[in-house]
């Protein structure tokens, strides 16, 4: 089956979001690093279909402060240690962070820091795959492929809620 997209708003900007076989392939912000080329993404699909109208749905109520975790059909595309290192950043819980070094440590490679970087740097599906979780080991916001500003404002925008919904418990 050939990929298909849409293209959804949200508070970081338009999202691009890619699906083939009935799962989501892929999600591009506007301007982020590893992007690929737009005839990658295939033709234009309906919104309204799946997996867009159920991603598009989980998006709105993440960006609502409503969702915490994500429960979508993927389709990861990417070589096995960065597939690994996919899986490792969706137990990252939310409103959490974690280094690149504990990451390493968590896949049994404790020099593979700067790998997982490289791997962090190549998920294909931003924010549902939260890489922008990871910070140096120093606590500094290193790269992300849509930007330090985006990383801040999703890492801010997680810690608030989580903040304001333990607040209510």
């Amino acid at each position: 089956m050939n990929p298909t997209h849409v293209v959804v708003d949200s508070p970081v900007g338009p999202l691009t979001l890619v699906a083939l076989d009935g799962a989501l392939s892929a999600l591009y912000m506007e301007v982020q690093r590893h992007r690929p080329a737009e005839e990658t993404f295939g033709a234009p699909g309906d919104p309204d279909t799946e997996p867009f109208a159920t991603v598009a749905e989980q998006l709105s109520a993440y960006f609502a402060g409503e969702l915490t975790e994500f429960d979508l059909p993927l389709t990861l595309h990417g070589t096995p240690f960065q597939k690994r290192v996919w899986a490792l950043l969706q137990e990252i819980p939310y409103g959490d962070t974690a280094t690149y070094g504990q990451l390493a440590v968590e896949m049994g490679k404790p020099s593979a820091s700067r790998a997982v970087g490289l791997a962090n740097g190549r998920n294909p599906v931003g924010i549902i795959v939260p890489c922008h979780r990871v910070i140096g080991s120093t606590g500094d916001l290193t790269g992300y492929g849509g930007g330090l500003d985006r990383k801040r404002y999703l890492l801010d925008f997680e810690r608030e809620t989580h903040a304001t919904q333990a607040a209510l418990f």
